[in-house]
């Protein structure tokens, strides 16, 4: 039987600790009249430990770091790590805005380590409603023990990420493929192989194959990267386009019909999953460096989808099925190591099912994500962080608008504008004017 880990009802209980929960656990600290406790089924903070390569940095500044953008003031900014740790001098002189991405995981590591809310090792495993208390009921497992803990709160925050997209051609496959999302912890293994195919076209896949090239004389092995674009598109980053991660562009995107946002979503791919140009140019000065002693045993392959996939026991390789799009053309590619650098997915857990019924869902079969972020019946009790780009647009991974989205959550569950929301910052305008201009 689940014992309660308090008697006491929360006013919220959140699932997941990655950054979004993470920064609402730090903004919502110093609220002395909003009681939270923060779920993860993990031992510690850990962001994406499968991609932290040494030289690899964040897409976004340091303000976009978990509470800035809400409040310039909080002991949990990046700066304030920076200081604490003795390395501010440093990242001054670096002269960069964007941290390592290693940098930005310990100083999440830091901020979680400041915060009393934080319950680590408790995986969720089913969530209720007590109709008769008016409250949500959590049901988690501590991990290093078994032992059922039960916390009671009358919001819910979800927190629990996206988790890794398979081509539908690599489910099932076998052997021994990786998603991106364990590329550090299989590195060595891979390198063993006689070849590697990357499968992906953005900032992941880039990092990896440059990572893998920086290596190929050492270990001998060829290296393909495949991408189903028509080229290896840098990341948006003018100044007029990041407006679009902004207050006023999800007011506009929230209001479209249903179909032109899910539409959207593949559209915008651009402005979220493009490669860094820097990193594009040092791919080529990397490859043309190689060359200067011969061929350079790599293949980049643009316009080419992933259709089918096949494993052989045997032989222990894999032949890929690829179509080229604008000559419509297949052909096979064959390889020992596969890396599939395709992505996340949201998809709502299942420890949701026992109250799916007073959630929203949308057309599509996705979870209906209120302008508030909300996606109960009521629209104030559930909240969704992430997940939601269908909703949301583009500003629902960007991690600067994190302490945005928790400025509006935590106006929903006090009442009151904790951290005053910006409203309209934006030069531009998205959407027709109401009537004639001139």
């Amino acid at each position: 039987m689940p014992h309660p880990d308090t008697e006491a009802v929360h006013d919220f209980v959140a699932v997941g600790l990655g950054p979004y929960n993470l920064g609402l656990a730090c903004l919502s600290a110093p609220v002395e009249d909003l009681d939270g406790v923060f779920l993860e089924a993990r031992e510690q903070f850990d962001w994406h430990p499968g991609m932290l390569l040494d030289s690899a940095t964040l897409q976004t500044p340091f303000m976009a770091d978990l509470v800035t953008l809400a409040d310039p003031t909080s002991p949990f900014s990046f700066l304030k790590y920076l200081k604490d740790k003795g390395r501010l001098y440093p990242f001054y002189i670096r002269e960069s805005f964007y941290p390592l991405r290693a940098e930005y995981n310990d100083y999440c590591r830091w901020a979680a380590g400041r915060l009393p809310s934080v319950r680590f090792g408790q995986r969720v495993d089913r969530v209720e409603y007590d109709e008769a208390a008016g409250v949500y009921v959590v049901t988690a497992t501590r991990v290093g023990t078994g032992e059922a803990v039960r916390h009671r709160g009358r919001h819910l925050v979800l927190g629990t990420g996206t988790p890794p997209h398979l081509p539908p051609a690599c489910r099932g496959l076998g052997g021994d493929l990786i998603h991106n999302s364990t590329y550090m912890a299989d590195k060595a293994g891979l390198q063993k192989k006689e070849s590697i195919t990357i499968v992906g076209s953005g900032q992941s896949a880039a990092e990896i194959f440059h990572d893998l090239l920086s290596d190929i004389d050492v270990h001998g092995y060829r290296l393909n990267w495949v991408t189903r674009s028509a080229r290896f598109f840098p990341l948006e980053y003018t100044k007029l386009t990041l407006e679009m991660t902004s207050p006023d562009y999800v007011d506009y995107y929230h209001s479209l019909p249903e179909d032109t946002r899910y539409r959207l979503v593949g559209e915008q791919k651009g402005l979220s999953k493009g490669i860094d140009a820097e990193l594009i140019n040092a791919v080529f000065d990397l490859l043309y460096q190689k060359s200067t002693a011969g061929p350079v045993p790599a293949r980049l392959l643009t316009n080419t989808s992933l259709d089918t996939a096949r494993y052989d026991e045997t032989s222990r390789r894999y032949t890929l099925g690829l179509h080229h799009v604008e000559q419509d053309r297949d052909f096979a590619l064959h390889t020992h190591g596969l890396v599939l650098a395709t992505g996340y997915s949201y998809a709502p857990p299942a420890f949701l099912d026992p109250v799916r019924e007073r959630l929203r869902w949308d057309g599509h079969g996705g979870l209906d994500v209120a302008r508030n972020y909300s996606v109960d019946v009521t629209g104030r009790e559930v909240f969704l962080q992430n997940g939601a780009d269908h909703a949301h647009s583009v500003t629902s991974p960007d991690l600067g608008m994190g302490p945005y989205r928790n400025s509006w959550i935590i106006r929903e569950l006090t009442g009151r504008d904790v951290y005053p929301i910006e409203k309209s910052i934006t030069f531009q305008e998205f959407g027709a004017p109401d009537g004639d201009i001139s």
